[in-house]
């Protein structure tokens, strides 16, 4: 299981949750302090208490744990055992006590003894010192894995004590017999000026007491590299912790926590080890449950393994909670990449069909004041208009809002025919495609938000931003016919010189004939366009030169080969043109869609 979500969803409170019911197989120290009690100013909770219930249990792990055990048959006749932990911490004059009782009520039997023990998880925690654990030292972290493991559990006459017995009659040997005997001897001879007459003087020179967890304690697990990187580290500590999930025989509770399990590893490195753990413990009675900020890792667990954590409420995305279809899970997996995952650490969605509304809605957001970073907005290029088997993920079976807003904007895809007898027709045939694909993309905190005419860019030929798409279509071609697919002062000032004509030369056009000739210059003879990225690219360039600060001595012409980001906004230009997108109806939906994803609801 994998919680995802935003920074202070809740991840990191539902795994303190399980160690402070189950601790630590590691034995960190875990206590609750006065800053786990709730309080708002108002309010100071004196009590809190934690839930929790372990199921599907072996034989070999219910024989542990069969008094505190409730049974239930299953469908098919077969029996299966629950435990219920209830955890109870409370305050009484300043002194802070805690209890876990076991049973069907939370006044069962109090738990303890060996069935306590076995309940300990394997826990990892957030940027954790690999080094550090898995060097040696009293009570190290290695020695309690290896002590734990078959091959040492229960065997105090291991072949280890026989090999380090043998070492140290060599070590010996080589002080009384060999070049350390002068050291010896000097010591012995000191020794016996210090004591008195008669007392032993036979000092000797040997390792420490030969015993197993002495012998364990010594060892370090290192990597095969001689100066290893963080990320090696952790995977080194990673490997050693599962081993001991993997021979755990005596029945006791094979569950490990990771928070933040990409800490410190590149993505090819997260996608291993993810794929790894997939594998290894599909089938293998092993619980993972980890928290991730990791796209990556977001993008490659399956889907039905993962919980949406959201305003301290988590939200299982397995099939029987979603409205996705099983057929949409499929494809998920295979096309929810690292740029779609990113939805899952949002505050708020937008959806989009194409690379050019992706270009260009942080751009106009941006404007409007909205900066998608700022407001914790995802955009998220769906490249059709699969967008159900994306937002679906949002909407669940029993009705339920994870109050994540999400925004769905897509073309109305009705072709216009301004030279036509039924223009008008035309329009409410628009107009009508808008309702019905509004009312089929909405639904709960999914809304969606319809080009009010064909496609993005013919609302654009037709809104107040037509004479700068006319531009930036000319500027796109110039770039798409250029070898070094950049624009020089000499091919700026020729498209500027082929807008001029062409604007000249439709003077007397109405507003859609003129959209629709501008929308034209887009397009190739079988009617489709390789050039609408291009476009949109160069229209964001456009529009931040009009709002930017520009410095004295750049040229309008060297706007394509400069970092328009790194310059301060001039705000009164902003507002005016912010002024003239919120009142312009050709691009009404594309403002409400992002001020919806904002969490405005104007």
């Amino acid at each position: 299981n994998a919680l995802i979500g935003e920074n202070d969803a809740g991840k990191t409170a539902v795994i303190d949750a399980i160690k402070l019911v189950l601790l630590t197989q590691s034995n960190d120290y875990i206590r609750v302090t006065d800053e786990d009690f709730y309080s708002d100013g108002n309010y100071s909770a004196s009590e809190f208490r934690i839930h929790l219930t372990l199921s599907e249990f072996s034989d070999n792990e219910a024989k542990n744990f069969v008094e505190y055990l409730t049974f239930s048959k299953t469908e098919n006749g077969n029996i299966d055992y629950h435990l219920h932990l209830h955890y109870r911490a409370w305050k009484e004059k300043q002194r802070i006590y805690t209890e876990l009782r076991a049973g069907e009520s939370a006044d069962g039997v109090v738990l303890e003894g060996k069935a306590r023990e076995l309940l300990k998880c394997v826990y990892l925690r957030p940027l954790r010192d690999a080094e550090r654990e898995m060097h040696s030292g009293r009570n190290s972290r290695i020695s309690q894995i290896l002590l734990n493991h078959p091959v040492f559990k229960g065997a105090e006459d291991h072949r280890l004590k026989e090999i380090l017995e043998k070492a140290n009659d060599e070590i010996e040997k080589y002080f009384t017999e060999e070049d350390g005997s002068v050291i010896l001897s000097r010591i012995r001879e000191t020794l016996a000026e210090f004591n008195e007459q008669n007392a032993s003087d036979r000092a000797k020179i040997r390792t420490s007491a030969i015993q197993l967890k002495a012998i364990l304690e010594s060892l370090s697990l290192s990597a095969p590299e001689i100066y290893p990187g963080l990320g090696e580290l952790n995977l080194l500590f990673i490997a050693a912790e599962l081993l001991l999930l993997e021979h755990d025989d005596n029945g006791g509770l094979r569950l490990a926590l990771i928070e933040e399990l990409e800490a410190h590893l590149h993505p090819q490195a997260q996608l291993r080890l993810i794929q790894y753990l997939q594998k290894e413990y599909q089938n293998a009675g092993v619980q993972l449950i980890i928290t991730t900020h990791s796209t990556v890792l977001a993008s490659k667990i399956n889907l039905k393994n993962l919980i949406l954590l959201k305003n301290g409420q988590g939200y299982e995305l397995s099939a029987d909670k979603t409205q996705l279809q099983k057929g949409d899970y499929l494809f998920l997996q295979r096309f929810l990449d690292t740029t779609k995952a990113n939805l899952f650490f949002a505050k708020g969605v937008i959806m989009v069909e194409g690379d050019a509304e992706n270009i260009l809605i942080p751009t106009i957001a941006d404007i409007l004041g909205y900066p998608l970073e700022k407001y914790g907005i995802s955009i998220v290029n769906v490249g059709s208009v699969a967008f159900m088997r994306y937002s679906k993920i949002f909407m669940r079976q029993d009705g339920t809002q994870m109050s994540i807003p999400v925004s769905v904007i897509t073309d109305c895809d009705i072709k216009p025919k301004y030279n036509d007898a039924d223009f008008d027709a035309n329009v409410a045939e628009m107009e009508k495609a808008v309702e019905n694909k509004k009312a089929y993309y909405s639904s709960g905190d999914v809304k969606g938000f319809i080009a009010p005419r064909w496609t993005l860019e013919y609302c654009l030929a037709l809104s107040c931003l037509s004479s700068d798409f006319h531009k930036a279509i000319h500027y796109g071609k110039k770039i798409k016919n250029s070898d070094k697919y950049a624009l020089t002062s000499a091919k700026i000032k020729d498209a500027d010189t082929a807008v001029a004509d062409e604007e000249k030369e439709w003077k007397s056009l109405s507003r859609d004939e003129k959209a629709f000739r501008c929308y034209s210059l887009m397009l190739n003879d079988d009617g489709k366009s390789g050039l609408k990225a291009i476009v949109a690219q160069c229209l964001v360039s456009i529009l931040r030169w009009q709002i930017a600060i520009i410095p004295e001595g750049i040229s309008q012409e060297q706007m394509f080969d400069l970092d328009l980001y790194q310059w301060k906004v001039d705000y009164e230009k902003q507002i005016k043109l912010k002024e003239k997108l919120e009142k312009d109806d050709y691009l009404k939906y594309i403002v409400d869609a992002i001020k919806y994803a904002a969490g405005d609801n104007c």
